[in-house]
């Protein structure tokens, strides 16, 4: 299994004030160590950098995430995207622009999601891509 982790979740893994072990942040922990790929893309990264303070904590993420491969969405993954949540919010499910692209590049690459936010569980059923659950 590939997995794209979501912002929502690499913010609880890489806090340093309080150790967090949610079932998300150890089946990324699991992935990280075991055989399953993680990737990323560049707005989970952007969105990340935004979200910390200070040189080191900048620093420490960039180098963190330099050891995973980047999924670059192209024009039509863009396109994509605007319909997922149009069809989102056409069934009254508001999810935001990032969280539709993310959908689309787990259609695109056929990757499942990890995310703590609920947002993706109600597009899921809605917009047809592959949700991590626990077992």
């Amino acid at each position: 299994m590939t997995l794209l982790v979501d912002t929502s979740v690499w913010s609880l893994a890489l806090r340093r004030d309080v150790v967090v072990a949610t079932k998300e942040v150890v089946a990324l922990r699991e992935a990280i160590e075991g055989s399953d790929a993680v990737v990323t893309t560049g707005l989970v990264l952007q969105e990340l950098l935004q979200g910390f303070n200070g040189p080191n904590d900048r620093q420490a993420i960039i180098d963190r995430f330099g050891a995973l491969p980047l999924i670059q969405p192209d024009r039509q993954d863009h396109v994509a995207a605007a319909e997922v949540r149009n069809a989102c919010r056409r069934s009254g499910v508001q999810i935001g622009t990032i969280d539709a692209l993310l959908i689309q590049l787990c259609g695109r690459y056929d990757l499942t999601l990890l995310s703590a936010d609920k947002d993706f569980l109600n597009a899921s059923r809605l917009v047809p891509f592959k949700l991590w659950a626990s077992k």
